[in-house]
């Protein structure tokens, strides 16, 4: 393991620095431009002055933070609810891996539960990506999030993947701190969430040992997170249609800026967290039993998938969008003949706000397709990880 090394370049402010960093975070306009913009109301001047008197993330975390996102859970969700959450045990640290729908909320509504249950919160991994300003890269490792480097070329990129590992394993092994991850780089566009190898290998780069050592060291541990309504669904769906036209089309930092800015303000109905278990007691067992290194990777991401499906909540919209993706009728006992007639009015809303110019009839059904696509999934796959896993 890398011990000794100085992960300041990644890791979030430690408390020594804590100070001096919300001078910095206070100073810039652009946060002060955010604010105003996500909290209008908010009266920034005595914001400043709460932000100067916290000298920890525990104070920024609970006199800042939480009430941010307690306001966002009034203003945008309809409720955040959570099952699973005695199985995170007092004094151990983890590795929480999710399924990724919100670039920002993800991990803070995960947080937000731990507040609530006065448990401590994780450290948030975080791509360098969307730390396009200065200011985001103050305020996001002021609240606690570590950075994970992307795009890098070829030798760089596997430097930055041992010092993550490396971080990762100091987190939970020397801080006692948890983390969470996403189980994959960026957003599944079309809801459907599969765990990539290539960050099992990352995590199991540095450790004690031997790959399945390594990864049992960290204690995986899958929750999901289930949004009734996806803010950012016209976006993508708005995406597969621009690159169905051009498969050469890139997206831009404005557009992951408007993402971050829909998926923060836009409304998400029910928000739903599920935590299955740790991981570490099944990877042990499979290292002692002296299994392939591929077949250990295929194995954890196969239990990480079991367990993120499996603890989907399935709201009307996804019995509704799966009994129109699949062209059947297998669930109509599920929802009213209400509730379909307004998520048939919802899509058409989402739809309209697309700006693309000059789109078919075709090209229109193509993307109520698509979103009917990202809705059924999470249904599909819970049907599959309770029937198989």
């Amino acid at each position: 393991m890398l011990d000794n090394i100085d992960y300041s370049e990644i890791a979030p402010y430690d408390d020594a620095h804590f100070l001096e960093n919300i001078e910095k975070l206070s100073a810039e306009p652009g946060f002060e431009h955010a604010v105003r913009w996500v909290l209008p109301d908010a009266d920034y001047s005595e914001l400043i002055k709460v932000l100067k008197s916290c000298d920890n993330k525990h104070s920024f975390q609970t006199r800042v933070m939480q009430g941010f996102l307690e306001s966002l859970e009034q203003k945008t969700t309809s409720g955040i609810t959570s099952t699973g959450i005695e199985h995170v045990l007092p004094g151990q640290a983890y590795t929480f891996m999710s399924n990724h729908r919100d670039i920002v909320l993800d991990a803070s509504f995960l947080n937000l539960c731990f507040l609530h249950k006065g448990m401590p919160t994780s450290e948030v991994a975080i791509g360098d990506n969307l730390l396009i300003y200065d200011w985001i890269t103050h305020l996001v490792k002021l609240n606690g999030s570590f950075i994970v480097k992307r795009n890098l070329p070829a030798r760089q990129a596997l430097e930055a993947a041992h010092q993550l590992s490396g971080y990762i394993h100091h987190a939970i092994n020397r801080k006692k701190e948890s983390i969470w991850i996403a189980q994959r780089e960026g957003r599944a566009k079309d809801s459907s969430d599969r765990t990539q190898k290539s960050l099992l290998k990352m995590l199991g780069l540095e450790g004690p040992g031997s790959l399945a050592e390594n990864l049992a060291d960290i204690n995986i541990f899958p929750v999901a997170i289930s949004y009734e309504y996806d803010p950012n669904d016209y976006l993508k769906a708005r995406e597969y249609l621009l690159s169905h036209r051009d498969p050469s089309f890139k997206k831009t930092q404005h557009d992951d800026l408007f993402a971050m800015e829909t998926g923060l303000l836009g409304f998400k109905g029910r928000v739903h967290i599920s935590f299955a278990s740790c991981l570490s007691p099944m990877i042990t067992a499979m290292g002692q039993n002296e299994i392939d290194k591929n077949d250990i990777i295929d194995r954890v991401c196969h239990s990480i998938d079991c367990g993120i499906h499996g603890g989907y909540k399935i709201y009307p919209i996804n019995y509704i969008t799966y009994d129109k993706a699949f062209d059947t009728d297998m669930y109509t006992d599920r929802y009213s003949p209400e509730e379909a007639e307004q998520v048939d009015a919802y899509i058409e809303g989402q739809l309209d706000k697309i700006d693309i110019p000059d789109v078919t009839t075709q090209e229109r059904n193509f993307m109520r397709t698509c979103m009917y696509t990202m809705y059924a999934n999470p249904l599909r796959n819970k049907l599959l990880a309770t029937g198989y896993c």
